[in-house]
């Protein structure tokens, strides 16, 4: 499965739409299990799923949806705290023209990540060049619908959410079954996913991508799994460490992309030290527990995944951890009312800008 506190969010502003569209603001979501909303539930072959009780047991009619958590993610609560329609899973059989133009696409999958070689051994699950191809799929459907000129209006007022990174350092160059974990050393294979990742982000805006927020990766050496496996019974601070360059070296390139990329409005979004603050001082933000999951196999670690037999504590509200590797909703909440907080959020700021370049279409590489 994979970890949770990848990838934290972040940015908006305007680019500009040369022609007026008579549609709402949506969103494109890009990401891994932390904001999968159910794509991975119809990867018939696909390891990574929460397509079981308890997940969902607080979202809706209390059922399985496709999240990896017991209620919203960081993304839904952003979303639904800027007045956005919540985007639908792209292999939903719901999911039309008329859908996609009302409530946007998601196209994250648990276990995927900016590599192709990440999360393999799940078998199956949309790594981000794979998300960007659909996204073009996507594209080209609107533009048969609406024609060129409304439909390159309606991407560029869109906002995009790309949150990927946490799979590509826990569950591929962290284990030494792949080859990464012995081609690269932390530094080198920092630069290579933040190379890829630039390179990925430049497709997107090639692709009508103007309103861009990326978020960023919380402490992955602090998750249940990782205290699980670790030999002092304390956060992996190597695992950490890469998350912080992660961070930094993104952070940076994101900033210097936004700038040199016509009409564009990048940011990132950066919640790490808020996450590790709530692990580390739990009672201060209202919680009792950060270090076990609230759905377990009671004694049994690491329980891996939440299902039907498992155990849930009495109080999930006062837990940071869901299951071995995601967030509660309760912990959703601070991290997502954290970033609207730093980034200023609000539905308003999206619609006041009135112009903007005409978008090429790269193909996706890799």
């Amino acid at each position: 499965m994979r970890p949770p506190f990848r990838s934290i969010l972040v940015t908006i502003v305007l680019g500009v739409v040369f022609f007026r569209c008579d549609c709402e603001i949506v969103q494109f979501i890009f990401g891994d299990s932390l904001s999968d909303v159910g794509n991975n539930n119809y990867l018939s072959k696909g390891l990574a799923k929460a397509n079981l009780p308890w997940y969902g047991i607080d979202f809706g009619n209390g059922m399985p949806n496709g999240r990896f958590c017991n209620g919203r993610t960081v993304a839904d609560i952003i979303g639904d705290d800027m007045g956005l329609p919540r985007p639908t899973a792209f292999l939903d059989p719901s999911l039309t023209e008329d859908t996609i133009m009302q409530n946007g696409v998601n196209y994250a999958s648990g276990g995927g990540g900016i590599l192709n070689e990440t999360g393999t051994y799940f078998i199956q699950r949309f790594s981000l060049y794979r998300q960007i191809e659909l996204f073009q799929g996507t594209q080209d459907l609107i533009v048969a619908k609406v024609g060129h000129d409304k439909s390159q209006s309606f991407f560029q007022q869109a906002l995009y959410v790309v949150a990927l990174g946490s799979n590509d350092f826990i569950n591929n160059y962290l284990m030494p079954v792949y080859s990464d974990s012995w081609t690269y050393n932390d530094d080198s294979f920092v630069e290579y996913l933040t190379q890829t990742l630039q390179t990925q982000l430049t497709l997107l805006h090639g692709l009508g991508a103007r309103h861009l927020m990326v978020f960023g990766l919380g402490p992955m050496g602090c998750i249940p799994l990782q205290l699980v496996l670790s030999t002092t019974s304390g956060c992996q601070e190597r695992t950490n460490k890469l998350a912080l360059s992660f961070n930094r070296a993104v952070s940076k390139m994101v900033n210097d992309l936004g700038s040199q990329l016509p009409n564009a409005s990048f940011t990132f979004g950066d919640a790490y030290d808020v996450v590790n603050d709530l692990i580390s001082n739990p009672s201060k933000y209202g919680f009792n527990n950060s270090d076990s999951p609230c759905c377990s196999w009671g004694k049994i670690r690491p329980a891996l995944t939440c299902i039907p037999v498992s155990k849930l504590c009495k109080d999930r509200s006062k837990y940071v951890f869901w299951d071995e590797y995601h967030p509660t909703e309760s912990a959703n909440m601070l991290i997502a009312n954290e970033l609207i907080k730093k980034m200023g959020f609000n539905k308003t700021s999206l619609t006041q800008a009135p112009t903007a370049s005409p978008a090429v279409s790269p193909s996706p590489q890799g």
